[in-house]
């Protein structure tokens, strides 16, 4: 099965290199909620078409702010409003915006802890208030998004003793693995490769909200030619297995 798969994705990193002409170093700044994503996916990218991609992981309005302030890059995995903002600005070609893909919001807990139901609004209302404590990423789009929900939802005054705001979902994930946080809001796909916690559930339907990746090749891009490869790699056939193992759909 994984042979076959290295098959498709060669024929597919074969077809976009023809007449690429060289082999180039992509600057990539990746948003944490790709990560998993390009983790798998970058080595075999590298391997196929003989590119070598340098990779960079953190917040999405981070690196927002970095390229604003002139970072250089070749790619970028942005949020939509973000990646947006800097093609107004003309730091990203606007040709190049492409969706990769989304991933709905979950709850974490460490792994082997009491499950709650969180299965209906009402269900998930109760397990918040009923928790010790909830993390979340205080600057993400999973936690701007999860500060608003409590609000809408009347439990804003309820939770705010209970409330643990991190800088980082990297952090809100080792929280929740090491028992420091009862609950953790995430994107189900930074939720999925901590170690020592697992996935309680997704929010239910009717407040489900998603964080949405697109990429973007740079307006001064060293490497467009290579940048737009990675891309339409990242949106390719091949890379659909890859997107829903990582919990996401695609784009």
């Amino acid at each position: 099965m994984r042979f076959g798969w290295l098959a498709c994705l060669g024929a597919v990193v074969g077809v976009m290199s023809a007449g690429a002409g060289h082999a180039a170093d992509v600057t990539v700044l990746c948003s944490n909620g790709l990560r998993a994503v390009m983790q798998e996916m970058a080595p075999e990218f590298e391997r196929a078409s003989g590119h070598k991609l340098v990779v960079r992981y953190g917040l999405a309005a981070a690196f927002k702010q970095q390229i604003d302030a002139g970072e250089a890059f070749d790619v970028v995995v942005l949020t939509p409003p973000l990646i947006d903002d800097a093609i107004k600005r003309g730091l990203v070609a606007a040709d190049t915006r492409s969706v990769i893909g989304r991933a709905g919001i979950g709850v974490a807990i460490r792994a082997g802890a009491p499950r709650p139901d969180i299965g209906s609004t009402e269900a998930f209302k109760g397990a918040l208030l009923a928790a010790k404590s909830v993390g979340f990423a205080k600057e993400g789009a999973s936690g701007a998004y999860f500060a608003g929900l409590i609000g809408r939802l009347g439990i804003a005054e309820q939770m705010s003793q209970k409330l643990k705001p991190m800088p980082t979902g990297v952090e809100v994930g080792e929280a929740v693995a090491h028992g420091d946080v009862e609950l953790a809001v995430l994107p189900i796909s930074e939720i999925l490769p901590i170690r020592g916690a697992e996935l309680l559930a997704p929010f239910p339907a009717d407040v489900q909200s998603y964080v949405v990746m697109t990429a973007g090749v740079s307006s001064a891009a060293k490497e467009h030619a290579a940048a737009a490869e990675l891309i339409k790699f990242l949106k390719s056939p091949a890379a659909l297995p890859v997107i829903a193992k990582k919990g996401m759909e695609p784009g």
